[in-house]
């Protein structure tokens, strides 16, 4: 299911992968992660409210938040801490924190990332040999390149813009990714921390208004209803023991979908719920008022000053 050739030429806009990461790349709990889609899902949902013309995993936002955070940094432990910052990220991703009830900060899976970096032998042998300590990667939201309190832009951030704007809503394409990186580049905000940021305004501007589209997708009342819904059925699965809520992180979301349909044969309910998800027409939406969904706005810096 990989895009293979298209996810290297978007690396290729970013940096060559560094050498001392390959190894990293090769661990199971990261392997993990190709089958899970940074999409939440939605690779198997209607296509008449989503088609995406490439498969996107969270493996591969994972290494290009390393190559961004490689790019403007060369330090090796904040590059191996983004790399590891969806580690604990379960199938269909934020439709749990959705199913779980956490639609404002969609963190409610993160708090499992410690335990899976510390508890894996082979990691902290890899780090031996590159003389870094497990501690110096498994908090990445110390380091500020790599994540940041929004509306500041980090390199998570700045990566679900270019492949939000490239894959789903399909505003940008290759080159424009190209020049927007060329823009870029470290800055002291107004705190004295360094952000990333841009180096003229009118790339600054581009980037602010793409953003504002994404956010407009993700705030928009058929994706909280679709992400709802694949709650709901993942929710029904887990109660009516299909699915163990353990089962998110052994199984990959292809295997679950392949469960889902096959217990849709036996039950009529999930049936209903299952058959609305892969067919449901964005003009069938209902309008509903769903709890505070997270908002993605960003105010990135033009060298050292807010653009707003």
């Amino acid at each position: 299911m990989q895009d293979s050739e298209f996810i290297k030429k978007y690396y290729n806009l970013i940096s060559p992968i560094p050498s001392f990461l390959n190894k990293y790349l090769e661990l199971n709990i990261m392997k993990r992660l190709k089958n899970i889609g940074y999409f939440c899902g939605m690779d198997y949902a209607s296509k008449d409210i989503y088609n995406f013309p490439h498969y996107i995993s969270r493996y591969d936002h994972s290494i290009s938040v390393s190559l961004i955070t490689w790019k403007y940094t060369h330090d090796k432990k904040q590059t191996i801490a983004a790399l590891f910052h969806d580690i604990s990220t379960p199938c269909f991703a934020h439709v749990i924190d959705y199913m779980n009830g956490d639609y404002m900060e969609q963190e409610s899976t993160e708090k499992e990332a410690v335990a899976m970096l510390k508890n894996n032998q082979q990691l902290i042998e890899l780090l031996k040999e590159d003389n870094i300590d497990i501690k110096d990667i498994i908090d990445f939201k110390k380091y500020p390149i790599v994540d940041n309190d929004r509306p500041k832009l980090c390199a998570d951030r700045l990566d679900g813009v270019f492949l939000t704007s490239l894959i789903w809503v399909q505003n940008t394409e290759l080159n424009d990714i190209k020049m927007i990186i060329k823009d870029i580049d470290v800055f002291e905000n107004e705190k004295g921390i360094p952000e990333l940021g841009f180096k003229n305004m009118e790339v600054a501007k581009i980037v602010y208004d793409i953003n504002n589209v994404i956010n407009s997708y993700c705030q928009s009342n058929e994706d909280n209803y679709m992400m709802n819904l694949l709650g709901n059925i993942t929710k029904y699965a887990i109660d009516k023991k299909v699915i163990a809520y353990e089962e998110l992180y052994t199984l990959t979301e292809k295997e679950l979908i392949k469960i889902f349909e096959e217990y849709a044969k036996k039950d009529e309910k999930f049936q209903k719920l299952f058959k609305e998800f892969k067919t449901k027409k964005k003009s069938d939406i209902p309008n509903i008022k769903y709890p505070t969904i997270k908002q993605r706005k960003i105010n990135p810096l033009v060298k050292n000053k807010r653009l707003i």
